[in-house]
This record gives structure tokens, C-alpha cells and sequence, in this order.
């Protein structure tokens, strides 16, 4: 199975590349009510010539390419019935399918905090997913469903999509394609691994979230002319800088190599949303609000850039 993407047939100063990081439930939202609303106002970025999906970012990947329009996916956010928070399910209530924010952000802090460098944080995180997954046998087959419940489509789009992982066992980093063998469902089920909080199964191979290869992972847009990245947690690391994840690196780079970035960060009408309750599904409908509010107002002065 061909799980790397080395070639890159789609860089050139001629070509567009739209970089959709992580950032949970509300990230998610935030990125679609965002590249609704440029539509709405007549910037269509989803026909960019590349997308590069990570965690949240890559199920935004796979819905914006999905033949499904943008509005629609808004309309759907908006359509959610708000879940009810921890504190008002009861004693009674079933257990979520996956860790709160909290917990997760504890939990992985806590290994990074420990980690030399970024190769031994992959491993070390690799390892702690894998024991996870020792007492939460049903958690990759419950994930999967929930990933596939929220896809329009579970094919492969023609239109080029790269969707980031890291190999739970060896730590090294992933990227899938429509090349690469695998479902979409599957591919975009590991890069939000952390969903369920363990490393997701495909075949013989055990993965873990996107975000750990780098943060936004917008490297992988090197060779485009230009590239649009959309950062929900504001371009933040929680790595060390000296181990070069953060966007701010990503972006030197690419502009060192020829390429012209913009970044996009939520305003203040997402809501204080991006921090540890970004997994928290009660956040979606202002982040989504906020978002589309945001791209009405962006598309103007990002057309130049883009178009």
C-alpha cells in the first residue's frame, strides 16, 4: 500500500493550493461557514488545484470536494440539533466515542512535554495510541461510522486531495491520496484518529492524527504559486519552536521556495472556541456562523490573491 505522496504533479507557479488545518468540532465548522461565505460573495477556493486536508481539516477536505455545495454544508451545520454538554447528559447517559478536550489535551501534552525531538513525540504518541487501543477494542469500527456518517461521499474526488497521518508504530509521517489504496473514509478516519482517542486500523497498519506530522502540514503545497492556508487554532503550537511545526516555519518556507501565502485565523464572531473545547460539538454553530460572516468580508481582498 502506497501511503506516500512524493511527486507532486500538481505544483507550479500557475497552481492554487488550499491548506485546511485541525482544530475539532468547531474547527471543522469554521472552515466550512468560511469558505461558504467566500462563495456566497463569488470566491469559489474549493476549486483550488490541490487541497491538503489535516485532522478536522481533512473532513472538510473530503466534504468540499464531494460535488456538495458549500451552502449546503453550512445549511446542515445550521440544521444540528445542539447536543447536550457533559454536565447536563446526566449519570445515565451514554459515554461519547471519543475524550473530551480536556482529557485528550492532558493526556498528549503530557508526552509531548516528554519528547526530545519531533520524530521521538511521533513515536512516543504512536506507542501511548497503541496501548489506548488495548481496552478500546470497538473504538476504530465506532469511528469509522461516525467519519462516514459525515461524508457526502466516501470516493475519492478527481480532483487532488492529500490527507496527512502518522504511522503509530514507526512514528513516521503519511500522506494519503487517491492513489494510495485505501478508502477516503479510512484516510480521513486516521487523520482525526484522536476523535476516538487511539490509533485507527487500516489493513495491517495502525495510524494516528494528522496534526502530528506538522501542525498545518502546508509544506506539501511547495511548488504552488499560491497558498491559501486556514488555521483555525491562529496559526498555534503547542510544539516547541525549535522543532520547526509550527505554521510560521511552514510559511517561511514556502515563500523562501517561490510561493505567494496568505493565512486566514478565526475573528472574534467563531467565539472563544479554539482552545481545549474545540472538540466539543455544542461549539460548531457560532464557529460556523462566525466563519461565514468571515468569508463574506475576506473575499474582496482575497480575490486578487487567489484569482
Amino acid at each position: 500500500m502506497n501511503t506516500t505522496f512524493s511527486s507532486r504533479p500538481n505544483g507550479g507557479p500557475d497552481k492554487r493550493a488550499l491548506v485546511l488545518a485541525g482544530a475539532g468540532a468547531a474547527g471543522n465548522a469554521w472552515e466550512i461557514g468560511l469558505i461558504a461565505g467566500l462563495c456566497e460573495a463569488g470566491l469559489d477556493v474549493t476549486r483550488a488545484d490541490l487541497i491538503i486536508g489535516t485532522s478536522a481539516g481533512s473532513t472538510v477536505a473530503a466534504q468540499v470536494t464531494s460535488g456538495t455545495r458549500p451552502a449546503d454544508l453550512y445549511a446542515a451545520i445550521l440544521a444540528e440539533v445542539p447536543p447536550l454538554r457533559a454536565s447536563d447528559a446526566g449519570p445515565q447517559a451514554r459515554r461519547a466515542p471519543h475524550p473530551s478536550g480536556h482529557t485528550y489535551m492532558e493526556w498528549s501534552n503530557g508526552i509531548i512535554g516528554s519528547a526530545e525531538d519531533a520524530s521521538d513525540m511521533r513515536r512516543r504518541m504512536g506507542a501511548a495510541a497503541l496501548e489506548t487501543d488495548a481496552s478500546n477494542g470497538s473504538g476504530p469500527s465506532r469511528w469509522r461510522d461516525v467519519v462516514a456518517a459525515r461524508l457526502p461521499s466516501q470516493h475519492w474526488p478527481q480532483q487532488p486531495v492529500l490527507i496527512t497521518a502518522v504511522d503509530a508504530r514507526s512514528g513516521e509521517p503519511v500522506v494519503f491520496d487517491s492513489h494510495s489504496g485505501i478508502d477516503l473514509v479510512d484516510a480521513v478516519a486516521a487523520s482525526t484518529s484522536n476523535g476516538f482517542g487511539g490509533a485507527y486500523r487500516i489493513g495491517d497498519h495502525r495510524y494516528i492524527n494528522g496534526g502530528y506530522r506538522r501542525s498545518e502540514n502546508a509544506d506539501l503545497a511547495a511548488g504552488c504559486g499560491r497558498v491559501l492556508v486556514l488555521s483555525p487554532f491562529g496559526g498555534r503550537s503547542r510544539m516547541p519552536l525549535e522543532w520547526g511545526m509550527d505554521l510560521a516555519t511552514q510559511v517561511a518556507e514556502l515563500r523562501a521556495g517561490g510561493s505567494r501565502v496568505e493565512t486566514v485565523f478565526p475573528d472574534d464572531g467563531a467565539g472563544d472556541v479554539f482552545n481545549v473545547n474545540a472538540m466539543d460539538p455544542s461549539t460548531r454553530l457560532q464557529a460556523a456562523r462566525g466563519g461565514y460572516e468571515q468569508g463574506t468580508a475576506l473575499a474582496e481582498p482575497l480575490a486578487a490573491f487567489w484569482e
